[in-house]
């Protein structure tokens, strides 16, 4: 389902991160909340969402301090919901640097460590400031609008400010399905019209826990 509108209701969803029994949503599950989102007038998305936010510290990454600094600031699990959301979250250009913002699939922390993320990697793009907000709504709106091809092979996205440029990433579940990886990418160019001056890349989450580096020291570029 796409997403074509724009309201700004309030967010009705609640929930508690500790219910969570498991990273994938059961049908009867999906077939619940679709059909209380329906009788309450709003537009169900075939997957709920957390926006997490992290105020990098220059220096030397450790586990513990990373893990502390990342805070999940809001969920959503319809349209309304995640135009609610993303209507109040500052535009890259005012975000400070360096400053991480998570969108992934609720249940999936975005963390290299996690369950449905260690096995797998992240296709990476750099992007002038000057562009990287335009590119990384319509990456949300395909995330959300489930636009993306094998949507329950991805596990969300990241916006990286940095000083001289802005980093998007998509990270998925499997780095060891070649397939799968390089059909990601295709979709993703395709669903971002992203010119062909734009080079991606790819680096396995196993990786940068052996080198400490979320985007340098990458193993495809395509």
């Amino acid at each position: 389902m796409e997403v074509t509108e724009r309201r700004d209701d309030e967010i009705k969803e609640s929930g508690n991160m500790d219910s969570i029994k498991s990273q994938y949503v059961t049908d009867s599950f999906f077939e619940e909340r679709h059909s209380r989102d329906l009788k309450a007038g709003l537009h169900p998305l075939r997957y709920k969402f957390s926006i997490w936010y992290t105020r990098r510290t220059p220096g030397v990454r450790s586990q513990t301090s990373y893990e502390d600094n990342i805070k999940k600031i809001v969920e959503f699990s319809t349209v309304e919901g995640f135009w609610a959301c993303y209507c109040h979250l500052s535009r890259s250009s005012l975000l400070p640097s360096p400053t991480d913002l998570h969108f992934f699939k609720d249940g999936i922390r975005p963390l290299w460590e996690d369950s449905a993320n260690c096995n797998g990697g992240k296709w990476i793009i750099r992007f002038s400031k000057v562009v990287s907000a335009r590119f990384w709504e319509d990456l949300l709106l395909a995330l959300v609008g489930d636009q993306l091809d094998d949507a329950d092979n991805i596990c969300g996205a990241v916006l990286s400010v940095r000083f001289n440029e802005d980093i998007i990433s998509v990270w998925n579940r499997n780095a060891s399905d070649h397939q799968a990886v390089m059909g990601l990418r295709d979709s993703i160019k395709r669903h971002l019209k992203l010119p062909h001056a734009y080079v991606m890349e790819y680096k396995p989450h196993d990786a940068s826990l052996r080198d400490n580096s979320s985007y340098r020291n990458t193993w495809l570029r395509g």
